[in-house]
């Protein structure tokens, strides 16, 4: 209690400060985006180091496919060692390289004209949806200004109370300060 309430203050936004930093990076590190970007480099890295190895062991072609077997293996096993026993790596690393290969991969002309007609048909629901939130808002907004007038009132209320009170303990004061400044002048 021997602190300042500045001193509080400071050392409350200072806590805050450290504690939103905390959560940012906790949140990045679980953020599903930043996982699968984590695990695509990880493999991008391994991938570019057995080609590297491949292209510059061009002399000795059976030095190179032991390496790349090398390679292939210790990423497989880095991969499995990591995902054992948690089905949620198994699923982001699964999700991630499939994720990969389907942005190597263009799509098609069937895909497009299927994404198309999908857009299409999304469009009155997307419309829809757009008119039932403007209804929404419109009949939201009464209730929030009868809301907004019921505080007001009771704020006013309240003021006209403080006000009363203060008065009513004005007056008590005074009284008593007659009654005091009597009681000295009696004695």
């Amino acid at each position: 209690m021997s602190e300042s309430p500045d001193a509080i203050r400071a050392d409350i936004e200072r806590t805050r400060a450290e504690l939103g930093l905390d959560v940012d990076a906790l949140a990045d590190k679980v953020s599903p985006s930043k996982i699968v970007d984590r695990q695509t480099s990880k493999i991008k890295g391994a991938f570019g180091s057995v080609r590297d190895k491949v292209m510059g062991a061009a002399d000795d072609a059976g030095s190179s496919a032991s390496h790349l077997a090398d390679s292939a293996s210790g990423v497989a096993h880095d991969v499995k060692a990591k995902a054992e026993g948690n089905p949620l790596a198994v699923g982001l690393i699964a999700f991630g390289a499939g994720l990969l290969a389907a942005s190597l991969v263009p799509p098609s002309a069937k895909e497009k004209e299927l994404a198309e007609a999908a857009k299409e048909q999304a469009q009155p629901l997307i419309d829809e949806a757009r008119d039932i939130a403007k209804e929404a808002a419109e009949h939201l907004k009464e209730p929030a200004q009868e809301a907004v007038a019921a505080v007001q009132d009771r704020a006013q209320e309240a003021v006209e109370t403080v006000k009363a009170e203060g008065s009513d303990a004005a007056g008590q004061v005074q009284d008593r300060a007659s009654e005091a400044q009597g009681n000295v002048t009696h004695s």
